[in-house]
């Protein structure tokens, strides 16, 4: 497929004079998509029951005419004010017991069931009004699930849900109390309407009730996505997607992927950097205007793997946001560079968040591809960039790559809810290894536990992985010559205990004896170089020490397939450790350039520049925040 671009407009805040225009305008710049209707249910449905949809019919007939293959929302994000006078009950509740009331978005309970029949019938009408309309090729199900901490509901609606899923899950109070560990502090139940929602409680929560709690919110978002799904299957043949965020774990976005045909994300670079990146103020600052070398990259790869190969990104920052603590426009180029950097990810669309800045309300500081005046963006030019390149670089055939990482979204649940250390994060492991990897050149999937494929990678690293079975032992020996797990990989069953056999590794002799965290200014040094950091597994067993600390224990332990990290390694230590694997392996590594990154296909090599001076590397030079391209019939020096 080739690749195409896209972008997102809301033909609802503008005149309708303009629209014809607009849709001209962006077939002019090289846009072939545009995402409409997410927010506007009250411009469909004013009053209950009362649809008013012509506006929409007009919208569509003229992007349509316009050549424009059109994504069409599904307004459940945004629940129109007479909905919270229908339904009083239907608000979230945070933490502390506030109702998270009306006046901005995404202000419903996922477990309240009379809102879940709302937007199952909104859902139903729009299909069956727009289902076989020629113009309308995909749709979008509601909006960015899990933003603004939306995930978790603490309402009457989620207890009642959360009992009859508790119910499900175990089958009696007794089989419960016994695999949460409820004899201690007498916190046993003799009934499932006994248990309460996890907040507010005294001190610390039982981490089996918060983990099971985390699974319920995550389901049920799971099955409100599924909800309208299902009333939209028989009516399109048009594929369902949802847009996911950067940084968001809250819910298994494997399982809602399920349910869909493909993933997208909304990629905010700069924002990234400054709000939800842990980094050095010397990195902060190197990449102000570009964001994080890998960021974007680790999401493009992840997202790949929800959507089982097919995902787009449907919101590209164009220019400054309105969100971050701080906002800079990205420097010259860098607009084209994400949009192409997305595409070597094998990226179908890459739509632009949005077409026209608004004027009006919390996103007025938002920057489009044009001024709310109608004037041409900075962006708008590099979008026309990129559509040139595209129409001249054809088609981009992706490939398994040699390595992996087993990403799971309940480990997250779970070191979120006993982190042990306050520097220990899930996700911040993950894209360590993830960068790590990046440094050496490599490109890299994402799998599951459940999508371990048969085809074998050369390596798996699995760190942080919260439960470790016998079945995830077998299912990642057939997956891959080496796995390299840990730290704190196996350390609690499903039910938060810690398992009789620790690790959890039951092919490996390696005991993990106890554990201890550090400060952020205290470092573990490994012999050789490297050292760990926040996290350190001090383990024994009759497994070779491949790597030890500066005091003779082990901190990688291993035999010919499966290794064991004990340490949350800096830098250094990853370096080490991806190169001796690689060796194994006999994956060959290259060496990158700080802010330079590699991404092969099957059928080219891309080359990423984020710096914002021009660098050279294996006979190349790479020109400031650009992306060198390069077909694969010429060898590359390794």
């Amino acid at each position: 497929m080739k690749p195409e671009l896209g972008v997102c407009y809301y033909p609802e805040h503008w005149p309708e004079a303009l629209w014809a225009e607009d849709a001209a305008r962006m077939v002019e710049t090289g846009i072939s998509w545009v995402r409409i209707g997410e927010f506007a249910w009250s411009r469909m449905e004013p009053v209950p029951g009362e649809m008013q949809f012509d506006w929409l019919d007009r919208a569509i007939d003229k992007l349509g005419a316009a050549g424009l293959q059109v994504v069409l929302g599904t307004p459940t994000a945004t629940p129109p004010r007479w909905m919270i006078e229908k339904h009083p009950d239907m608000l979230a509740v945070d933490a502390q017991g506030n109702t998270r009331n009306f006046g901005s978005r995404r202000h419903y309970c996922f477990s309240h069931s009379g809102y879940v029949e709302e937007s199952v019938r909104i859902a139903r009408i729009m299909g069956e009004r727009y289902g076989r309309n020629p113009h309308v090729a995909a749709w979008q199900i509601d909006n960015e699930y899990g933003c603004h901490d939306t995930t978790i509901s603490y309402s009457r609606s989620a207890l009642s849900a959360f009992r009859s899923w508790l119910e499900d899950q175990y089958g009696s109070i007794n089989a419960l109390n016994e695999a949460w560990g409820n004899i201690f502090w007498s916190m046993e139940y003799a009934e499932f309407d006994q248990i309460d929602l996890p907040n507010l409680t005294v001190t610390e929560p039982n981490p089996a009730h918060v983990l099971a709690f985390r699974r319920f919110s995550s389901d049920q978002v799971a099955a409100y996505n599924k909800a309208q799904v299902d009333a939209l299957r028989g009516l399109t043949d048009a594929p369902l997607l949802h847009n996911y965020m950067g940084r968001v774990l809250d819910f298994d976005h494997f399982k809602v992927g399920d349910d869909l045909d493909i993933a997208t994300w909304d990629s905010y670079p700069i924002g990234f950097l400054s709000d939800r990146l842990e980094a050095d103020e010397t990195h902060k600052t190197t990449y102000l205007q570009q964001g994080d070398p890998d960021m974007q990259a680790f999401h493009h790869d992840l997202y790949r793997a929800v959507g089982r190969g097919r995902w787009w990104v449907m919101e590209q920052q164009p220019g400054p946001v309105n969100w971050a603590p701080y906002n800079p426009a990205p420097l010259p180029g860098m607009v084209r560079l994400w949009s192409l950097e997305a595409i070597a990810h094998g990226a179908e669309v890459v739509s632009y968040f949005r077409w026209r800045q608004a004027p009006f309300a919390q996103e007025q500081m938002h920057a489009g591809l044009l001024t709310p005046n109608n004037r041409p963006a900075p962006a708008l030019v590099e979008a026309k960039q990129t559509a040139d390149a595209l129409s001249e670089l054809g088609d981009i055939v992706q490939t398994q790559a040699q390595v992996a990482i087993l990403f799971d979204y309940a480990s997250d649940w779970a070191w979120a809810t006993q982190p042990q250390g306050a520097g220990f994060d899930y996700f911040r492991l993950v894209f360590s290894t993830y960068r790590a990897l990046r440094r050496a050149g490599l490109s890299v999937d994402f799998v599951s536990q459940d999508t371990l494929p048969q085809d074998r990678y050369n390596i798996i690293f699995a760190p942080g992985l919260a439960t470790v079975d016998r079945d995830i032992e077998r299912r990642l020996g057939e997956s891959c010559n080496l796995a390299v797990l840990g730290p704190r990989s196996g350390a609690i069953t499903h039910d938060f205990q810690i398992p009789e056999a620790r690790p959890g590794l039951h092919g490996l002799n390696c005991n993990v004896d106890l554990v201890e965290t550090l400060p952020p200014n205290i470092r573990r040094s490994v012999e050789g170089g490297g050292a760990a950091q926040h996290w350190v597994d001090r383990v024994s067993g009759s497994a070779t020490d491949l790597l030890r600390f500066t005091d003779g224990t082990p901190v990688l332990s291993g035999d010919d397939d499966l290794w064991y990290l004990a340490g949350f390694p800096d830098d250094a230590l990853w370096n080490r450790v991806v190169e001796m694997a690689a060796r194994k392996t006999g994956v060959a590594l290259y060496q990158m350039p700080e802010g330079l990154r590699r991404r092969e296909t099957a059928t080219h090599v891309f080359l990423i520049n984020y710096n914002a001076q021009p660098i050279a590397w294996n006979g190349d030079v790479v020109d400031a925040c650009d992306v060198a391209i390069t077909e694969k019939d010429a060898p590359e020096k390794v």
